[in-house]
């Protein structure tokens, strides 16, 4: 299920959940009152009338009781069977005695073998019992007799008379026991009412007052604050479902957008930059956390792709103590840069151990040459000069030796000066530049400015700054076409300067395939951990290195 879904279903349900158990609490309350007011109402009417009658029961009963005898008419009942049914004076229901069953309350009064009673004008009754105040459209009082005989007009059976209509409902049979009451039953009808109940009981008649109301009018209020309760939580509903359907706009969507936007850095691109509305204080807060976590993973990312490209002097700060990931990168550029450094002295040693190889290989045969064959060759001089007699061959000889021995000094000088461990890099140099003058057209100026005296220079620097001049000088004479150079070497308290230059035809840094010569002049420069800057156009062409002073001289 979806996010705006699930808010929907969360706060709809709730909403009708809470409008539903408001409305079905109300009514029951509302319900509740009602029965008990039209109860009241109901009983209040009851007791009224039983009062009413009673009242006019004992007046006509003391009137009559008290007034002298006389002759009344007796046509309508049948008198032979009241004669032998009353035998003490009294109030009685002589309603089954009248010859039509119209209702009559009887006052009978016997004096030894007189007899007098007299009728109560029903119409004093039906006065008191239709009375129809606060009954509404339904409502009725009538008497019902011991016989379950109705003894006053049936304002729903106006037709027929009262004693043909059997009422024996709940209310009468508790009536009748002694019991008054109330509640919700059936009438005579078969019609569902609310009723109240007493009995009336003044000397001899035992009559029953019911006041009812049919219950379809009792709750036709009720139903229609159903109808209304159902209309009310209709529109609740709606326009809970309207302002649910905005709200989840206003929670649903920023984090739909943050979901987007996480599935993108997830996918690796984080240099997204939508702009999303933020409509709370929180939801803001969470975006600007957002934000601040792509430029962490944007940093971080940018941090690798540099380490990635081996630039391991990339500046990277972790945003926090927590932040395992920037602190992670940077514990891994440390060591690369560790393993670089290792790796880097490891091939610089490993160079420096080939070129010393190299030097002391060298210097073994330069001094083979010198010290081997030079008095070799001196001795095989000696022995032409002493027994060779023909005066034209010992010259012809003399000349060969000569040369030869002139050939070693110069191979045994060009394995290894002889000067460098005499007299330092600058004679040597010197002596150097002095015979490349002689037999090369090219004009060299060589400026000596180290120390002659406590020079800190090593022997292995000097081998170095030696090879490096003679490689410089062999490229300018092989390929430059040069007239002029200069070499300027300088010793300072911390370090050594060697400036090279000539004005032949240059070469472009960035194109040109660098000979060995080139190479091998950068790694002597790595070997002594020094720099140098290379600058080449048509006409000048310079070399400018520099070389640390080592604490201890070799």
């Amino acid at each position: 299920m979806s996010l705006r879904a699930l808010i929907l279903t969360i706060i709809n349900s709730l909403v009708f959940l809470v409008i539903v158990v408001l409305s079905i609490t109300f009514y029951n309350q509302f319900s509740n009152v009602l029965q008990e007011r039209i109860l009241l109402q109901l009983n209040s009417i009851k007791t009224l009338k039983k009062i009413q009658l009673e009242n006019l029961i004992q007046s006509e009963w003391n009137s009559f009781s008290e007034a002298p005898f006389s002759q009344y008419s007796t046509d309508t009942f049948n008198i032979a069977d009241m004669e032998n049914k009353f035998h003490v004076s009294g109030i009685y229901d002589l309603t089954k005695y009248h010859k039509e069953k119209k209702t009559s309350i009887g006052l009978v009064v016997i004096d030894g073998n007189q007899m007098k009673f007299k009728i109560i004008a029903y119409n004093k009754i039906k006065n008191i019992l239709l009375e129809r105040t606060g009954m509404g459209n339904t409502g009725e009082s009538y008497l019902v007799g011991e016989d379950y005989f109705m003894r006053s007009q049936s304002r729903f059976l106006p037709k027929e008379r009262p004693f043909d209509i059997l009422v024996k409902t709940e209310g009468l049979v508790k009536a009748l026991s002694g019991k008054e009451g109330r509640g919700v039953y059936k009438d005579y009808r078969g019609v569902e009412v609310y009723g109240v109940y007493s009995q009336i009981s003044i000397s001899k008649l035992k009559w029953v007052i019911l006041s009812e109301i049919d219950k379809s009018e009792v709750i036709a209020p009720l139903e229609d604050l159903k109808k209304r309760l159902l209309g009310v939580i209709l529109i609740i509903t709606i326009v809970a479902i309207v302002l649910s359907l905005f709200l989840t706009r206003i929670i649903a969507n920023p984090i739909i957008n943050m979901k987007k936007s996480l599935k993108i850095m997830a996918d690796g691109d984080y240099n997204q930059s939508n702009e999303f509305v933020k409509n709370s204080h929180e939801i803001k807060e969470m975006f600007e956390a957002l934000d601040n976590l792509k430029k962490s993973l944007q940093g971080a990312v940018k941090f690798s792709n540099e380490i990635g490209k081996m630039n391991l002097k990339s500046h990277y700060v972790p945003k926090s103590s927590n932040d395992s990931l920037g602190k992670s990168l940077v514990k891994m550029r440390d060591k690369l840069m560790e393993f670089r450094n290792n790796e880097n002295k490891n091939r610089i040693n490993t160079k420096r151990q080939l070129v010393d190889s190299l030097e002391n290989e060298r210097r073994r045969l330069s001094r083979e040459l010198h010290d081997g064959l030079g008095p070799l060759l001196t001795s095989l001089k000696f022995y032409i000069e002493n027994k060779i007699e023909s005066k034209k061959q010992q010259i012809e000889m003399k000349t060969i030796v000569d040369d030869t021995i002139s050939e070693i000094r110069l191979m045994s000088n060009d394995l290894m000066p002889s000067t460098l461990d005499d007299f330092g890099v600058g004679a040597t140099l010197t002596n150097f530049v002095d015979s490349i003058n002689k037999s090369s057209g090219i004009v060299i100026e060589f400026e000596d400015l180290t120390k002659q005296t406590n020079s800190k220079i090593t022997k292995n620097q000097e081998i170095n700054i030696f090879r490096i001049n003679q490689e410089l000088i062999n490229n300018t004479l092989k390929h430059a076409n040069a007239k002029t150079i200069r070499i300027t070497l300088s010793e300072f308290d911390d370090f050594i300067s060697l400036f090279y230059f000539d004005d032949g035809s240059g070469f472009n840094i960035n194109k040109i395939k660098l000979g060995s010569g080139i190479i091998n002049i950068k790694e002597r420069v790595e070997i002594c951990n020094g720099e140098i800057k290379i600058n080449s156009v048509p006409g000048s062409t310079s070399f400018e290195i520099e070389l640390p002073i080592e604490n201890e001289k070799n």
